[in-house]
């Protein structure tokens, strides 16, 4: 069974910084894309960033670049947000995403295989 589990959200003042965590089980990590979305209510989950699990190669909504990284630890099977110069229009819960296909993450919520329950990040301004 394939479980994944968010951690490290929490309310910040504007400007500052959160680590999110995403620690997986039940898949075979390494061979697994992770992405990172985020909700608020009444809207659908945004993609935020996403890494290839071959390549390591990054990618980032515009409204985050330069802000945050995504990062992982296949020796942890554990996947990484960095975020930095917080913003209040960052508040949104947070999801982690794993799926074999980087593209599927990069097309949106829709097709992905698995999901975190999500952790909440509150930005005050």
């Amino acid at each position: 069974q394939v479980k994944l589990v968010e951690s490290g959200g929490g309310l910040v003042q504007a400007g500052g910084s959160l680590r999110l965590s995403c620690a997986a089980s039940g898949l075979t990590f390494e061979r697994t894309s992770m992405g990172w979305f985020r909700r608020t209510p009444g809207k659908e989950r945004d993609f935020v960033a996403a890494i290839h699990w071959s390549s390591g190669t990054t990618y980032y909504a515009d409204s985050v670049k330069g802000r945050f990284t995504i990062s992982r630890d296949n020796t942890k099977d554990t996947v990484y947000l960095q975020m930095n110069s917080l913003k209040p229009e960052d508040t949104a819960l947070y999801y982690c995403a794993a799926d074999q296909f980087i593209k599927t993450i990069l097309g949106g919520p829709a097709e992905i295989d698995y999901w975190g329950q999500g952790t909440q990040v509150t930005v005050s301004s």
